[in-house]
């Protein structure tokens, strides 16, 4: 899916990804080994309910 293709996030969804950003961030600086898939999950998690609710608003209207 392209970039511009993402759903508008609201305040509370922006917020989520920029904490889970921020640690991914974290511990990217302990190294490279370190485990973040369960950041990356709860991240596409956001985004994939940001993607159904904009359908169900654009079904809608």
């Amino acid at each position: 899916m392209a970039e511009h293709d993402q759903p508008q996030l609201t305040a509370a969804e922006k917020a989520k990804v920029a904490w889970y950003i921020g640690r991914m961030a974290k511990r990217g600086l302990a190294g490279e080994k370190v485990y973040q898939g369960d950041l990356e999950r709860k991240l596409e998690g956001v985004l994939e309910g940001a993607r159904k609710r904009h359908e169900r608003e654009t079904t809608q209207q």
